[in-house]
């Protein structure tokens, strides 16, 4: 069976011929050294890491998942070792401020070793994804002693993070939450309540784990203009930095899902003893504005996701489609010495194949495209093009997220219907593959969230400027 779970040459076409991402190095000094030739490196890097050590444990994460024992999650034994070599090789916060423990990696760069990575071994990635993400709030809207206590463990996954979000009567209408926070008398707050569906909300590969809780301040507004973020430790931290007491966060229960089975998706238990404490992170009442910065990053990685089970499945198929020798070729099938050939000559099969590739290259470009466009909306020379690639951003997000996912599982169902029977084997790759990525359809908001948010707010901003320049920008193509 092939390893070959992207294509090289597609990546490199996106990355040098049609964004030409080298260009990058000119806009700001962490890009400095990221020429074509340091970018090639990355992407042999990022491959080899995958095939090497992310692909083979990726079925042990499958079959053998994560369990809950007395509160506390164990994850798949090979998990321990790739997320310690993961983190060695600095792979956790490429795009980071090298002060906190990353790389400076343009976003457009790091998309290479993102599909290279998701593609071998996503529910792994999740882990490590969603760290980054709560490490960015951190650096966003933390105070200087907030980011002096959890920034450089967070990037450089000493500690992981989370999302804390859905509760059960509060899932894709957040503003429904229960969770409320109590104000201490010494500026900290308790916290009181139960989240659900939290990826990697207890495991067993780091010694802390930080959960940004959404939460209502005692007193505040209903709806989601009442609602704050909260930073949650899983130990609080002593003032040294090192965990310290146990903070009141107890796994209740982790669920048994159709697919990601090696990342653990955690209830979780907020303050049932009264114990659990947490910092304000941000101002009162501003907790969606500011999850909202990690919600749309998570989307984008979500898109991502998809998309990597996409392209590798088109990989496997193309690959067994080419050694598969079954039927005669529909020009001989009246030549009765005529010799069987591989599933590729047939038509229906090529055409099967065909669709998967325009897919899989059409979201590829998409996707760098939006990446490239977080770049330049941080540090494109002028303000007015900063502002335009970030109208390109906001417009592309749900797109990116739900059009994507959406075409990426039709990839995955295509593949397994290339492989035929064995297809739906779990002795083969696509049965998983299917599995994993149902759930980028439904998660970080379901796809009729993303189309809601496309039509009713994304092509009205700014009195539709930024629709119209991403027209202007595809009319020059």
């Amino acid at each position: 069976m092939t390893q070959l779970i992207s294509d090289r040459r597609d990546i490199e076409f996106v990355l040098h011929e049609q964004l030409e991402a080298e260009t990058l190095s000119g806009l700001h000094e962490n890009f400095a050294d990221f020429n074509k030739k340091t970018i090639d490196l990355v992407i042999s890097e990022a491959k080899n890491f995958a095939v090497k050590e992310l692909l083979p444990a990726n079925k042990e994460g499958d079959q053998v998942g994560c369990t809950l024992e007395n509160g506390k999650v164990t994850t798949p034994e090979s998990f321990k070792r790739l997320y310690k070599i993961f983190n060695e090789g600095e792979w956790l916060a490429t795009t980071e401020d090298p002060e906190w423990g990353g790389q400076g990696m343009p976003r457009t760069v790091a998309s290479a070793a993102a599909e290279y990575f998701n593609g071998a071994n996503f529910p792994f990635m999740m882990y490590p994804g969603l760290t980054q993400g709560a490490g960015h709030l951190v650096e966003k809207f933390g105070t200087p002693e907030q980011k002096r206590i959890y920034l450089k463990n967070m990037f450089t996954g000493k500690w992981t993070g989370t999302m804390l979000l859905t509760e059960p009567g509060a899932g894709s209408d957040v503003g429904a939450l229960t969770t409320k926070a109590i104000r201490n008398g010494d500026g900290t707050f308790s916290i009181v309540g139960e989240k659900i569906f939290i990826s990697g909300g207890e495991h067993d590969l780091a010694e802390n784990i930080i959960h940004p809780v959404l939460a209502r301040i005692e007193g505040a507004p209903e709806g989601t203009k009442g609602i704050s973020l909260f930073l949650v430790p899983k130990f609080r931290v002593n003032p040294d930095g090192t965990p310290g007491e146990f903070n009141d966060v107890i796994c209740t229960g982790i669920e048994h899902k159709l697919g990601i089975h090696g990342n653990s998706t955690c209830s979780l238990s907020l303050g049932s003893k009264g114990n659990c404490i947490g910092t304000l992170l941000g101002a009162e009442n501003k907790g969606m504005q500011a999850m909202f910065l990690m919600m749309n990053e998570a989307r984008r990685l979500v898109g991502f996701q998809g998309f990597a089970c996409a392209t590798a499945a088109y990989m496997y198929a193309l690959d067994y489609a080419r050694n598969r020798v079954q039927g005669k070729n529909i020009l001989e099938f009246m030549n009765p010495d005529a010799k069987s050939v591989t599933i590729i000559n047939h038509p229906d099969v090529k055409r099967q194949l065909m669709t998967m590739k325009v897919f899989v290259e059409g979201m590829r470009s998409l996707l760098y495209f939006v990446q490239y466009s977080a770049d330049m909306a941080l540090h494109a020379p002028t303000q007015e093009e900063k502002d335009k690639y970030q109208g390109f951003v906001e417009v592309l997000t749900p797109i990116a997220k739900g059009y994507v996912t959406d075409r990426s599982f039709e990839v995955c169902s295509q593949g397994m219907q290339v492989y035929g029977g064995y297809g739906f084997i779990e002795e083969y790759p696509m049965a998983q593959l299917l599995r994993d990525c149902r759930i980028t359809l439904i998660y970080e908001g379901t796809n009729g969230i993303q189309a809601m948010d496309l039509l009713g707010r994304k092509l009205g901003l700014n009195k539709g400027k930024p629709i119209m320049d991403l027209f202007g920008e595809m009319q020059k193509w």
